[in-house]
């Protein structure tokens, strides 16, 4: 494929100063988080839904609607197209409507992270970078360091002592260099602000580069797609960071200018765990930035995020869209894991399970109606977590 991005600028949501993408950029001098803007007009005359039929199943499908200039620098392991499997099922049992779901970790990598880092991989090389840097609770870590090899770039990462091992594995056995923080991603962060400067290595943390979210925002184009641009009621995420629910969000905006679709946007919900739960905390206050979340664990280790630097525009999304923020206790992740894989043959990590466990109270509460169209994103395989059934209930 040879074709041209769209792209016109960075932009800062808050403050609306306006930044080159042809140079290297992290955030906002206001400290907000950036975000490519697209000139969607052009974009529409050089793209539209019939031509997409014949694309390569991968995200790079979209290719006038991601950052790289030049396809010649793009770092791709294949990512993208992910299954949009029906849980007619689950659906059966607590009388739901239409339920799907999006299967993540079917990936590179094996999680959603994968498409983060194939654009954000991307265009750090395209920008020259030859050392990047990153906080993680794990996943990002691994797929950062998988890219970062095929790229060529040295990939340095600060991660909890108590992430997951197999990713842990998987950052080293990618030649990346990787050191172990007693704490919380928050604490990887702040030691990861001193050591930047002093290197020189750019700064790939969650939001603090402009280009992950592009890779994320897929999703909502796939989903999209995948349904003939017939939109959901409603779109399910787990929330951390929130890069996932802040793309998509971004895509469904994007696929409205385009005129691709129409009517209302599918409600946004945000799902975390009750141990760690700032954007719900936010929500119910409604609050349009969240506090620190104190002394935060929960088995959803991905989306163990105690205050987001996004949270203003996760929770934007929620409200813009009718969409809520709701909290879940670890033994309904749980059961909800165990049910997906014993009615559905789905194994799906902790955070996937999460959503599960917040459609269902939805359900209860008769927020999410009977008739209702939903999407479930799994956002990574459950093979990733060999140890997370024993002790469940």
């Amino acid at each position: 494929m040879n074709t041209q991005s769209c792209i016109t600028a960075l932009v800062c949501p808050k403050c609306k100063k306006r930044y080159d993408y042809r140079e290297l950029q992290n955030l906002c001098q206001c400290g907000s988080p950036l975000l490519a803007e697209y000139d969607l007009e052009r974009a529409a005359g050089m793209v539209n839904p019939g031509l997409l039929k014949d694309r390569p199943a991968t995200l790079w499908r979209y290719r006038e609607l991601l950052p790289v200039l030049d396809d010649r620098h793009i770092v791709s392991l294949g990512e993208g197209w992910t299954p949009l499997t029906a849980l007619p099922a689950v659906a059966a049992k607590y009388g739901m409507g239409n339920v799907y779901m999006k299967d993540e970790g079917l990936l590179p990598t094996g999680t959603f992270k994968a498409r983060g880092a194939a654009v954000g991989v991307s265009k750090a090389r395209e920008l020259g970078v030859r050392e990047l840097a990153m906080p993680t609770n794990g996943n990002a870590g691994a797929a950062w360091a998988a890219y970062a090899a095929r790229a060529g770039i040295q990939a340095h990462i600060l991660m909890p002592e108590d992430a997951p091992l197999i990713t842990r594995t998987e950052i080293t056995v990618a030649g990346a260099d990787l050191h172990l923080v007693r704490g919380l991603i928050s604490d990887c962060g702040r030691l990861l602000s001193r050591s930047i400067p002093a290197n020189g290595w750019y700064d790939v943390s969650t939001l603090k580069e402009p280009y992950r979210i592009e890779g994320k925002k897929t999703m909502g184009y796939e989903i999209a797609e995948q349904l003939h641009w017939q939109l959901p009621d409603l779109i399910a995420y787990p929330t951390g960071g929130g890069v996932g629910i802040i793309g998509i969000y971004k895509a469904l905006r994007e696929l409205r200018r385009l005129g691709w679709i129409a009517g209302k946007l599918p409600r946004l919900v945000a799902v975390q765990a009750e141990g760690c739960a700032p954007i719900v905390e936010a929500y119910r206050k409604g609050a349009a930035e969240s506090a620190f979340f104190p002394d935060s664990k929960t088995v959803a280790f991905g989306i163990n995020v105690p205050k987001a630097l996004g949270d203003f525009l996760i929770l934007e999304a929620i409200y813009q869209t009718e969409g809520c923020a709701v909290a879940v206790g670890d033994a309904e992740i749980i059961t909800s894991l165990r049910e997906l894989a014993s009615l559905e043959g789905a194994f799906v990590c902790p955070e996937g399970a999460a959503v599960l466990a917040g459609l269902k109270k939805l359900r209860d509460a008769d927020w999410l109606k009977a008739g209702e169209t939903a999407v479930l994103l799994n956002t990574g395989s459950g093979l990733k977590y060999p140890d997370i059934l024993h002790g469940g209930p």
